[in-house]
């Protein structure tokens, strides 16, 4: 049997037996740790998704060791422009040992319950799966509206770089006659 539990943000799929390292968790070694967040429950065809955790079920663990990971080197740079910024960063996790993957038959007969209560679940989902599809003929609209959006950006940038490039030649052209006149006095 295997759940999938959510912790620190990520999600992991998880066997009793198996060891894994989770975001740091404030626990002692040796502590015994709860996961109360379990989002599915089962093996092969009996299978058990909640919505969105499964009720009932918890999965124990025992904190192995606290540690960090190796370094990260993180650099930002910008050619030709004289930019350079570099960071390490070490990230903190806790490695846990599960051992029990618990209370799955609790959840199991929940969701028979509630299916047999509620036959008119299937014309409901069909206005559903409509407004779906609505979002999904925006979805182009979007994409174009961003592609004339930086098409009128890269027009009204390369006008103003021949604007500016003009009027710098001309004021190079007008201080080179001045001098020239100048001179020749």
């Amino acid at each position: 049997m295997y759940a999938v539990i959510k912790t620190g943000g990520k999600q992991y799929r998880v066997r009793e037996g198996d060891t894994l390292r989770v975001e740091k968790l404030t626990a002692e070694t040796g502590a015994k740790v709860q996961f109360d967040q379990v989002l599915m429950v089962g093996e092969g065809d009996d299978v058990k998704l909640g919505t969105p955790y499964v009720s009932g079920t918890q999965v124990s663990a025992t904190v192995i060791a606290q540690g960090r990971a190796d370094k990260i080197k993180v650099v930002k740079f910008k050619r030709r422009k004289n930019y350079l910024r570099q960071k390490g960063h070490r990230q903190d996790y806790t490695e846990v040992e599960i051992n029990k993957i618990g209370g799955a038959g609790k959840a199991a007969a929940k969701p028979a319950a509630e299916s047999a209560e509620k036959p008119s679940a299937a014309p409901k989902a069909a206005p559903e799966g409509e407004a779906a599809a609505k979002p999904k003929a925006k979805a182009p609209a979007k994409k174009a509206a961003k592609k004339t959006a930086k098409k009128t950006t890269k027009k009204t940038t390369k006008k103003t770089a021949k604007k500016t490039a003009k009027k710098t030649a001309k004021k190079k052209t007008k201080a080179k006659t001045t001098t020239k006149k100048k001179s020749s006095k």
